[in-house]
């Protein structure tokens, strides 16, 4: 109780009874750690976009004249152990990672949300055999069914992008199902079949657009869960293949060179990660506020 009064005296009471753009600009300006958070993925983005444009020099040109370098200004985070100069790689390895964790997400929020819509819609031993299908997925544990999937399918961008995918469905899958569980059951849907609307029509004309609004703040979270997952598989050998640049896949072989005090080959790259990830986690914090007022 204390906690909720806490958080109306921090809010204005606009913020709580605004809607659309407003509500929007009032929690980012409430919540600047979200603001920084949307800003963080915005430079990110950018940067992905225009990486191969900006990068100073070619991510996989081999000098083995610079090898293990340390920072100076014509190679701003030095360079590897084959004189590949760490920032380009940086730079362009966002392209790869965020592009396979959207693709991800995208993917995964389809497909459970069309398998959430069968179940919740539909019910009986299509819902029972939808959600036992998930319960098996979540059983076990993601990171460890992913490092299984991307074994038997083998290495490859496509199979990544499907194997991040094919572990997130599960909670788009259950959330759908729960929203369309409430929906269903709502004066507004009784009145889409009493006036003699396809199943079809209710389902995607009245039932999902009411239904796919939480969706936004578990998106946010899963991007960065997503590129973690990329990293992740690449970190230990089984994810991107080299020589493309790859923020886990740098990361792993920098750290060999850690022993010898040489920290700039791993550093970088684990920094570009952890801020993206910081960057995702704000920014899911601050859309699951304005989603949900009550939690101001």
């Amino acid at each position: 109780m204390t906690q909720s009064v806490h958080n109306m005296e921090s809010t204005p009471l606009e913020a709580v009874d605004a809607t659309g753009w407003r509500r929007l600009r009032l929690v980012l300006w409430q919540e600047k750690l979200t603001l920084l958070g949307a800003l963080i993925l915005a430079i990110y983005l950018i940067l992905a976009l225009i990486a191969p444009w900006i990068a100073p020099v070619d991510p996989n040109a081999i000098n083995l004249n610079v090898m293990l370098s340390p920072p100076t200004p014509a190679h701003p985070f030095g360079t590897d152990s084959v004189g590949r100069d760490i920032f380009s790689r940086t730079l362009v390895a966002a392209r790869i990672d965020i592009g396979l964790a959207l693709g991800a997400v995208i993917l995964s929020i389809t497909l459970g949300t069309l398998l959430g819509m069968a179940a919740g819609y539909a019910g009986g031993w299509l819902d029972e055999v939808i959600m036992r299908s998930m319960d098996i997925l979540q059983s076990f544990p993601a990171f460890i069914l992913a490092l299984g999937v991307v074994a038997a399918l083998g290495q490859g961008l496509f199979n990544i992008l499907v194997v991040v995918a094919f572990i997130n469905i599960p909670s788009y899958a259950r959330l759908i199902r729960t929203e369309f569980l409430s929906n269903r059951e709502r004066q507004y849907a009784d009145a889409a079949r009493m006036v003699g609307n396809s199943h079809t029509r209710i389902v995607f004309r009245h039932l999902l657009p009411n239904s796919v609004t939480p969706l936004l703040a578990i998106a946010s979270l899963n991007f960065g869960w997503a590129i973690l997952t990329t990293a992740g598989l690449s970190f230990l050998g089984i994810g991107v293949r080299p020589p493309t640049a790859e923020w886990g896949q740098m990361i792993a072989t920098g750290s060999e060179e850690l022993v010898r005090g040489i920290w700039w080959t791993s550093f970088f790259p684990g920094m570009a990660l952890f801020v993206f990830v910081l960057g995702c986690n704000l920014l899911g914090d601050g859309v699951q506020k304005l989603l949900d007022p009550r939690s101001w």
